[in-house]
């Protein structure tokens, strides 16, 4: 089945010079995409959709958007290995591929790879191959169906060159997976309601905020000064609660940023942030992600536990975490993995990540030793719970 390419929109194109000698083709080649241009303006197996802006790593005059244009004699190019171009479909939409007009395409074979992007941050390698190296009309790739709002082409080089030059590009519309999202607390219903409740001593110190964030409308902003109090309890605290009780063998994804702000106390003590707080006990917690002195840390195990991750803490900016927990009392079952801004940073580890015979539940804010004196500020956005890592995605 063919689908037409042509579905040109109204282009934002951001794009930087480039450099080198162009890619300017032969004559011969000039000719055979002239002759095919109304054969080689379709796709095969592929539902196009529309490419709302583009923007790309540089060019050489040969912009971006050319690649929107529903022509085959007009095209981008840029030198290097490792020049991308990157499409925005306004909103997530299922993917399940790229169709790419290559220039040149019927003398060269291009070295590639399409990733996808829901935040234009974090990146995830769909698909990796080459080019057939032998027509100038337009191929389809496909990948495994994901949601996403980016679709990135990166090219590393030909089998003549080192330029990226393509025709056109469009990405191909899949059918949404059902999700397995479990819950959400992005706060974008602007309050707490998708909490189970606070504990805190005033509504300023768990306040929803427009600005900064991460993502959508609204974000939490976490205030603690030393005395404050709500459950008289050890220590210092302002949080919101969500009863998850995760059972004994259920495996869940979570996906949240926190931003500490730029006076965010050092101080060489303990203050939570996030953590997953034990069902009818007292004491340290089975999870807990915390700030000690200029540390993030992730301890597993209540105290002393295993502290199983940590890295350098940065003030004002957006720090974004997918964890990824097999809930269980028995080392050998239960597991931890953890992405932090993108990045594997802790392999899948066995460890016990329950307390035997004790649910769980979940705590946001920030809790803190009593001895601290100076106010604490933390932001929260994004919160999703689901049980695959595309849910969270």
């Amino acid at each position: 089945m063919k689908k037409s390419l042509l579905l040109a929109e109204t282009l934002l194109v951001l794009v930087a010079a480039g450099c080198g000698a162009p890619d300017t083709g032969t004559a011969e080649d000039a000719t055979e995409t002239l002759q095919t241009t109304a054969e080689a303006l379709t796709t095969q197996n592929c539902t196009p959709l529309s490419g709302l802006t583009v923007l790309a790593s540089g060019h050489d005059g040969n912009v971006p958007g050319n690649t929107l244009d529903d022509r085959l004699d007009t095209r981008w190019s840029n030198l290097g290995k490792g020049s991308w171009i990157d499409y925005d479909l306004g909103a997530n939409k299922a993917l399940t591929g790229a169709a790419i007009a290559w220039h040149s395409g019927n003398l060269r074979a291009s070295n590639f790879t399409l990733s996808v992007s829901s935040d234009g941050v974090n990146y995830t390698t769909v698909y990796t191959g080459r080019s057939s190296g032998t027509t100038t009309a337009a191929e389809t790739y496909t990948f495994a169906s994901r949601t996403a709002r980016r679709l990135r082409v990166t090219v590393n080089g030909n089998t003549l060159n080192d330029w990226a030059s393509i025709a056109e590009v469009r990405a191909c519309a899949g059918t949404a997976a059902a999700s397995t999202v479990v819950w959400r607390g992005d706060f974008e219903t602007g309050d707490h309601s998708q909490w189970t409740r606070t504990q805190m001593v005033s509504s300023d110190r768990l306040a929803l905020v427009s600005s900064p964030l991460r993502q959508g409308r609204y974000a939490l902003k976490t205030t603690v000064y030393q005395g404050d109090d709500p459950i008289n309890s050890s220590g210092n605290r302002n949080e919101l609660v969500r009863m998850t009780r995760e059972a004994a063998g259920s495996e869940y994804y979570y996906r949240f940023s926190t931003m500490f702000a730029s006076d965010f106390p050092s101080v060489k003590t303990w203050q939570l942030f996030t953590q997953w707080h034990h069902e009818g006990g007292s004491g340290s917690p089975p999870v807990e992600f915390y700030v000690y002195g200029e540390e993030i840390r992730l301890n597993i195990g209540g105290d002393p536990g295993v502290i199983v991750w940590k890295t350098p803490l940065v003030r004002g900016q957006w720090q974004d975490f997918i964890f990824h927990v097999k809930w269980s009392p028995n080392a050998t079952v239960g597991f931890v993995e953890l992405y932090h801004n993108g990045q594997l940073v802790l392999p899948k580890r066995y460890i016990a990540t329950q307390f035997s015979g004790m649910l769980n539940y979940l705590k946001v804010g920030l809790y803190r030793s009593d001895t601290v004196t100076q106010r604490g500020v933390v932001y929260h956005d994004g919160w999703v719970m689901g049980r695959t890592l595309a849910d969270v995605q």
